[in-house]
């Protein structure tokens, strides 16, 4: 008897799915993946279908809201959460007769609204090079030629970093005729004193300092948070503050795709923090953490 002859559909296991990018959910008689998430308006997912007793998936491209076939069920697109463009959720329902249609609560992810200085020819990179004296990490150098640093419109954020990027602090590029913005005149002003030429710094954020090593292969960006900018200067002092740099992003591609406007309610509650909290000075003079 071929497989499943004589079967009757076989039922979900559940009625509430989650499916994250880059994942598929399994609910019993299929798996849910997602092509693609739009924040519209109106909110689209492209979700597709993979049932277990067949090699023919399928894919429907649904607003918020709307209903699509799996495997003998009808299930609906529920809610939609984003902490960036390359970082959702999808949730899914099962539609049962007693369906309770409750609101979707997820966040929209919102894209960074920034106005990028100008262009940068090969000429210009070659000698920004020259005077950092060190190579831009690939991702972040075609960056830079294409937008000359950038000016947030508001203040922006990554959700849950702590720091806030301001329409008076942007993304440094090429400017030696207004040093504060200046990528050159950066790295005297705020790299040198704390940090070891490994390191380029790309912003001064309220909160910290955004910064991407110069190293070749490390596409990455990182923060270092304000409370460590202090101590002695010197090689171990030194290492001890890089040792705290927190990578934010892989690259500078997804760091721009990942920050976002900041509103009032993405900031977190007020917090009383006890003496010792943060790192203290005198740890930095014999390179401790």
């Amino acid at each position: 008897m071929p497989e499943g002859a004589g079967r009757g559909p076989l039922r979900s296991f559940t009625n509430v799915a989650v499916v994250r990018n880059n994942t598929t959910t399994s609910v019993g008689p299929a798996r849910f993946g997602v092509h693609w998430v739009d924040v519209g308006p109106p909110v689209r997912a492209e979700i597709i279908v993979m049932p277990f007793r067949s090699d023919e998936n399928s894919a429907h491209e649904v607003t918020l809201g709307e209903t699509f076939p799996v495997a003998g069920e009808t299930w609906r697109f529920a809610d939609l959460d984003m902490s960036s463009a390359d970082d959702w959720k999808v949730t899914v329902r099962r539609v049962d007769e007693d369906e309770v249609m409750e609101p979707p609560t997820g966040r929209l992810w919102e894209r960074a609204r920034l106005q990028p200085y100008g262009q940068l020819d090969e000429t210009q990179l070659q000698s920004l090079e020259t005077a950092l004296g060190a190579p831009l990490p690939r991702e972040y150098r075609v960056w830079l030629g294409r937008n000359n640093g950038a000016k947030p419109e508001v203040a922006h954020h990554i959700p849950g970093i702590p720091f806030a990027l301001l329409p008076s602090g942007p993304l440094f590029g090429v400017h030696p005729e207004y040093p504060p913005f200046d990528l050159v005149h950066a790295q005297r002003q705020h790299r040198d004193p704390w940090l070891s030429p490994a390191w380029l710094v790309i912003a001064e954020p309220a909160g910290g300092l955004l910064v991407v090593s110069a190293e070749l292969g490390n596409e990455s960006v990182y923060f270092v948070h304000e409370f460590d900018l202090v101590g002695p200067p010197g090689p171990a002092a030194t290492a001890a503050r890089e040792r705290k740099l927190r990578a934010v992003a892989w690259s500078m591609y997804e760091f721009i795709g990942r920050l976002t406007p900041m509103k009032l309610d993405h900031l977190p509650p007020v917090q009383i923090h006890p003496p010792g909290t943060f790192t203290d000075p005198s740890n930095y003079e014999n390179g401790q953490l």
